[in-house]
């Protein structure tokens, strides 16, 4: 039996979200092959929820001692969204421990994570991604001036972010200035994206077995203005898993998806977010620690194929191990 710590918690605004995340991979995990451990992390502190008591991870060699055991990990399953698990941070110490770990590695993930460099990266290796540029809260700012570079309507959105947090969708002058504030709440970095008109849907993607398998389309119809907090995760939108679109163009989103995951050099389960305008999928952006809560992407399209959470989540470990 392997001991599992299933880390989830985090230092931003999407520890709620992780939380969930976490959640559901401790019911699912399978008790036959795995011993699964709640490790709650903050600013503050790493600590080890057992039997509903905390105690203290010792950040030297990620362990924690119960009741007079020592308690060590053969491997960590990161459900943290946004820092530290997805910026690179939590993956480097745990490379650092030779403790393997599910999810793409330290350099891949910071990479993902900054979603103005990792579209540059994409448009570079020919990937279609929507128009955008960055703006720095440190930079003296001439609003109209970098107005001007923008066309209407648009999204601004903090650079380094998840769950549609500090997100606005822009259509006229006199809301550019209040969307820019209120991103930098998020982040220091504000990207500034053109809008694409189209269909949205999402593909997620993992390389157990060393094959690459694309999970069914998922479309998002949002009640709101796009794909905010509120339709991710209160019901506000519909999940439709298949998407509505024609064979063509479904299998040209699973071969770019695929693309993405290679140039990027990704590991384990991750998502890669478009909009389709016309048949031309646009990348929107690449997810590395996709959202694992019954509200979320993935569980939906594993459990459309018949791919329980068990044993999707077995198949993750099953990779991390073999590291």
């Amino acid at each position: 039996m392997k001991n599992i710590a299933i880390v989830m918690g985090g230092y931003s605004t999407e520890k709620v979200i992780s939380m969930k995340s976490g959640q559901v991979v401790f019911d699912n995990l399978d008790r036959n092959k795995y011993i699964p451990f709640k490790v709650i992390i903050d600013e503050n502190s790493w600590k080890l929820n057992f039997d509903e008591i905390d105690y203290p991870i010792s950040k030297n060699d990620f362990t924690a001692t119960i009741n007079g055991e020592l308690i060590s990990f053969d491997a960590v399953f990161i459900a943290v969204h946004g820092s530290p698990g997805e910026d690179g941070i939590l993956q480097k110490y745990f490379d650092n421990l030779n403790i393997p770990y599910t999810s793409s590695g330290a350099q891949q993930s910071k990479l993902s994570f900054d979603k103005y460099e990792c579209n540059k990266v994409l448009a570079k290796n020919g990937l279609p991604c929507a128009k955008s540029f960055i703006i720095n809260s440190k930079e003296n700012l001439d609003i109209k001036q970098t107005f001007k570079k923008v066309n209407l309507p648009c999204f601004v959105k903090p650079n380094s972010n998840g769950s549609s947090f500090g997100v606005s969708k822009v259509n006229k002058y006199e809301d550019f200035e209040s969307a820019l504030q209120k991103a930098f709440q998020f982040d220091n970095n504000v990207l500034v994206e053109s809008f694409l008109d189209g269909v949205e849907v999402t593909c997620g993607i993992h390389n157990f077995n060393n094959e690459l398998f694309t999970f069914p389309l998922t479309e998002i119809i949002s009640e709101n203005t796009f794909f905010d907090y509120q339709a991710k995760y209160e019901g506000k939108s519909q999940e439709i898993t298949p998407a509505r679109l024609s064979k063509e163009v479904t299998n040209k989103v699973f071969r770019i998806t695929k693309e993405v995951y290679k140039t990027l050099d990704l590991n384990g389960i991750a998502r890669i977010d478009f909009i389709i305008v016309g048949e031309k999928p646009f990348i929107i952006e690449a997810n590395t620690v996709p959202g694992l809560s019954l509200e979320s992407i993935i569980p939906q399209q594993a459990q459309s194929i018949g791919i329980n959470l068990t044993d999707l989540f077995s198949l993750s470990l099953e990779k991390a191990l073999k590291k």
